[in-house]
């Protein structure tokens, strides 16, 4: 086997268009651009938008006329449930590094929040921006103890 044998592997490439080369091609004369107009002239280029000459949709819209916060500006919280802190060890001190260590959370964002979904059954003390009642309601029945971020 030479590296000239290699060939794609089939129907996974396409012959390239190749335009204005005469009838016998199928793409001679106008070369797939239509008869007469814009598209059909050469440098033609239209800009994003543009509909003909016809009033575009970006302003025949309404506008917003007040300031709206974008979410991306919010605050992004992690969200982890009491169920899922049975791994943990008994006695354990959760934070969002040990979370992320265990694989419950990707990456902290803007703080981990506790939500009371799930029974926990491991004294744990357990360090997050916010819990629930029903979490925290939990995590002291268990033995554990809620420490609150600032």
């Amino acid at each position: 086997m030479n590296l000239s044998d290699l060939r794609p592997a089939e129907g996974s490439t396409r012959r390239k268009k190749r335009v204005g080369r005469g009838h016998g091609s199928g793409h001679g004369k106008t070369s797939t651009r239509g008869a007469n107009g814009q598209g059909q002239r050469s440098g033609e280029s239209i800009k994003i938008g543009f509909e003909g000459g016809q009033m575009p949709l970006y302003r025949r819209t309404p506008k917003k006329h007040h300031f709206q916060r974008p979410e991306r500006y919010l605050p992004q919280y992690v969200i982890v449930n009491v169920g899922d802190l049975n791994r943990f060890a008994a006695g354990a001190t959760v934070d969002a590094d040990a979370l992320q260590t265990m694989g419950l959370i990707r990456r902290e964002m803007d703080g981990v929040r506790v939500l009371g979904d799930g029974e926990l059954k491991v004294a744990l003390t357990v360090k997050a921006m916010y819990f629930t009642p029903s979490a925290k309601e939990k995590i002291e029945a268990a033995g554990g103890k809620v420490e609150v971020l600032a």
